[in-house]
């Protein structure tokens, strides 16, 4: 990395050693107005802001495409950035031409400004944590807060010379494609974990019992909407999200006493257990514990891991989860399973340890250089 850095160095040196000029979003980009029609999408070309992944991960296919009504069409190189809730860190960078709909911006570098910014880099620069700062801190709403579309176009960007724009895109490509790797092969464990998971919970001959009849609901006492996160508390924040814990509150009149849970995301079909006290963020989980000592929470938890829930998009899907069938073998078995299984879990979840330590500490590492790489000097005019 030293080398990369010394040779931005130099050319900074070299090419604009009183600084770079700076301008905001809106004066190089604008968001698309193209338009298209339902007819011209498909599984392949259409990205919903539910096919954006959180985190920055990009996108997945998409197995639902309207039928009828007009779109915002994107073409290579514009940057699709997710409008709902934008803590969650929704961002791509169009590899083709496509359609979107009203909850996704487009922004594409007018044609004039092609010749001093290259899209690689403003995707750099819109997929940093100081711009989601920015779009968090001015979106509007509580509930469903949404991006500041005119604020957005207010963020200011640096604009160094294009040989330094294409040698800082291509230092983070290079961070980027090491973290794929790793995760790749963090993925490639995770599927043999759910192999073995599926091999352990298929039971003949032991009774399954539909998952309400099992479960006492455990009433929350409120709901923490993001404003109200903190990055430091006595307690955990959970919601129904990817990552586990969200946040963090001092707040006593918002947890759940010490027990074990299992939590399950409505809208997302992510599932999670806590054995400790914490607080509900936002809304969209039921949390639940056994009514009896015939299933243990850490049981019910792999075994809801491992049922096949229909995704059903953004709708809500425990009106169906709730009538799954649970195997039920003797607490013996339980323990056995349990006890593998959990092994399973620490090699693939816990960020303390083997590749989720390691993944974990490079993406620490990408932040900080990137955070670097990205900062200029302004021009003085």
């Amino acid at each position: 990395m030293p080398t990369h850095k010394s040779k931005i160095e130099k050319l900074i040196a070299e090419k604009c050693p009183q600084g770079v000029k700076f301008l905001e979003l809106g004066q190089a980009a604008s968001y698309s107005e193209t338009r298209l029609q339902a007819s011209e999408l498909h599984g392949e070309n259409y990205v919903g802001v539910d096919n954006l992944l959180p985190d920055k991960k990009g996108k997945t296919s998409s197995n639902y495409v309207p039928a009828t009504g007009a779109f915002t069409g994107f073409q290579e190189g514009d940057i699709l950035l997710g409008n709902i809730r934008p803590y969650l860190k929704k961002i791509w960078r169009a590899t083709h031409d496509g359609g979107t709909n009203g909850d996704v911006l487009v922004i594409r570098i007018q044609d004039q400004s092609t010749g001093q910014l290259d899209s690689e880099f403003l995707y750099y620069l819109l997929s940093s944590e100081d711009f989601f700062a920015y779009d968090t801190q001015h979106a509007r709403g509580a509930k469903m807060p949404r991006g500041n579309k005119a604020a957005i176009l207010k963020f200011k960007i640096p604009i160094p010379p294009l040989e330094i724009q294409k040698e800082i895109v291509r230092v983070l490509d290079s961070f980027t494609e090491l973290e794929a790797e790793l995760e790749a092969e963090l993925e490639a464990r995770k599927k043999q974990y759910e192999h073995y998971r599926s091999e352990l919970l298929m039971f003949t001959g032991v009774g399954r019992i539909a998952l309400n009849e099992l479960i006492d609901m455990v009433p929350m006492p409120k709901k923490l909407n993001k404003e109200l996160y903190q990055e430091n508390g006595a307690y955990p924040v959970i919601d129904q999200g990817q990552k586990y814990i969200v946040a963090y509150t001092d707040d006593e009149k918002a947890i759940v006493p010490q027990n074990e849970y299992v939590i399950f995301g409505d809208h997302t079909r992510e599932v999670k257990y806590a054995n400790f006290s914490f607080a509900q963020g936002a809304d969209g989980i039921k949390v639940f514990k056994p009514k009896n000592d015939a299933v243990l929470a850490r049981f019910l938890y792999q075994a809801l891991k491992n049922a096949r829930i229909q995704n059903k998009g953004y709708s809500r899907h425990w009106s169906e989860v709730k009538d799954i069938k649970i195997p039920v073998p003797k607490m013996e078995e339980q323990r056995r399973i349990i006890s593998i299984l959990d092994k399973f879990d620490a090699l693939v979840n816990d960020i303390s340890i083997g590749l989720p330590a390691e993944i974990v500490a490079r993406r620490k590492q990408y932040e900080h250089y990137r955070g670097k790489l990205l900062t200029f000097k302004e021009l003085v005019k």
